[in-house]
């Protein structure tokens, strides 16, 4: 029991925005955080409607939040609301990640650096000078080209069903930055061997299967799939040729861990919290 005389905690506010919301694992993967290095957070998940993220935002930077994680369908409109924008919420051209500053909203994108921490730290999987597939040209691609080029891979390439969406995306990276060499396609003309596949795409909510061969995977690829939670078709496909398959769980704990930094000043340790959250 408190003593009376105590001075109260001091308790910074953070959540997370989505609609829907109630599927979120972030309360808990922050709550693991909080525990661990002992700063003095809550985080809970709120759901914003349709049409009102922009007015849910404002009302958390009146209740004196210090900051807020964007996901699905605000990502692009976040984007659009904050004062300043970080390099990588530039390049990805959405946010993920809010700070409430000084009256300033400042906006950031750790879905990338979540997708290539997961894949050379927990996979061990050296993403210099390999041959990379990134499948899907919408924003979850978009969010993860910056960080996939400054691993210095040997080449990318962006396959979608709609070649124009991919060859904008690539331009757009293009002109922002120095790049490794990239190539775009259709799923069905996909002819070369990849090291690393990415599935971006959102098929995996569905049980379509993506029109890709089986002998782009190349010896020891890597299938990665964004999606968690569920064996996906393209999951089962790379399996079946013999590539080693990992979901996006270590990706949503490492995206969660950079937007901690951002806030907190302080990086967790994702392991245990991986390890945590794969038995929910």
């Amino acid at each position: 029991m408190t003593d009376k005389y105590d001075k109260p905690l001091n308790i910074d506010r953070y959540a997370v925005l989505g609609n829907p919301i109630a599927h979120s694992k972030s309360p808990q993967i922050h709550a693991a955080f909080a525990k661990q290095t002992g700063q003095p957070i809550n985080y809970e998940a709120i759901l914003a409607p349709i049409d009102g993220f922009a007015a849910s935002i404002k009302n958390l930077i009146a209740q004196g939040y210090k900051g807020a994680n964007v996901t699905v369908p605000f990502k692009f409109e976040a984007f659009n609301l904050c004062d300043e924008l970080t390099e990588r919420a530039t390049s990805a051209g959405a946010v993920n990640t809010l700070s409430f500053n000084q009256n300033k909203i400042i906006g950031d994108n750790t879905d990338g650096v979540g997708l290539a921490r997961d894949l050379t730290l927990n996979y061990s999987y050296a993403l210099k000078g390999a041959r990379i597939l990134l499948l899907g040209a919408g924003g979850a691609a978009q969010g993860v080209m910056l960080p996939l080029i400054n691993a210095e891979p040997a080449s990318i390439t962006i396959a979608n069903r709609n070649l124009e969406k991919a060859q904008f995306m690539i331009q757009k990276i293009a002109a922002q930055h120095a790049v490794c060499n990239l190539a775009v396609s259709n799923y069905e003309n996909l002819q070369s061997k990849f090291d690393v596949i990415i599935n971006a795409t959102s098929i995996g909510l569905s049980d379509t299967i993506l029109p890709i061969s089986n002998t782009i995977f190349a010896k020891n690829c890597l299938a990665y799939d964004m999606m968690y939670g569920r064996e996906t078709p393209f999951m089962a496909k790379a399996r079946s040729t013999g590539a080693q398959v990992a979901d996006g769980l270590g990706m949503l704990v490492e995206q969660a861990a950079e937007a901690f930094y951002v806030w907190r000043g302080v990086r967790p340790e994702t392991a245990p919290v991986i390890k945590m959250m794969s038995t929910y």
